[in-house]
């Protein structure tokens, strides 16, 4: 048993320290939470660069998003019209580093729609990481609800990011 764990524990560390970039989509309904993660996409070198002049511009194809529950994911894919709009962008305006933050207004466009946002990132050991509110109702979408409406998704979202970056 306590191979088995000690096997476990070095699959997992691997699998962690392998997903480099990722964006991660966390939501509640009113019976469980979800989270959906997109960690598809890199630049040619592997990490971004971080200068005034060469800011990120991310493009993640919604069909990547995985909720890690077949049916959650395929629901995911239907509210955001993935067959119509199969990008989600995420295009950095600007970025001015304070220490060890960096402060980041972002633009993300969803379905046609677009919404500005301040977020920080942390940076620690070459990754950049961040967290923001976002909600289905800044891209006028309507929060799903499944079974009759006995399952309602909130509209509020934590949108969190992880790019590894110089």
């Amino acid at each position: 048993m306590k191979i088995l764990q000690t096997v476990l524990l070095i699959l997992f560390g691997i699998y962690i320290t392998a997903q480099e970039n990722y964006v991660q989509i966390n939501g509640n309904t009113n019976i469980n939470s979800f989270k959906c993660t997109n960690n598809t996409f890199k630049t040619s070198t592997g990490t971004y660069t971080l200068n005034e002049k060469q800011l990120p511009n991310i493009a993640l194809k919604v069909e990547d998003f995985d909720c890690r529950n077949k049916i959650m994911t395929s629901d995911f894919q239907k509210t955001l019209s993935a067959e119509e709009y199969p990008y989600m962008t995420i295009k950095f305006i600007s970025m001015d580093k304070a220490k060890t933050v960096y402060n980041a207004q972002i633009e993300v466009k969803m379905m046609n729609r677009s919404k500005t946002y301040n977020i920080t990132f942390c940076s620690e050991n070459g990754k950049l990481t961040g967290k923001r509110i976002v909600k289905f109702s800044d891209f006028n979408i309507k929060p799903p609800k499944k079974m009759g409406g006995m399952i309602v998704v909130k509209d509020e979202l934590n949108l969190v990011f992880a790019l590894a970056a110089h």
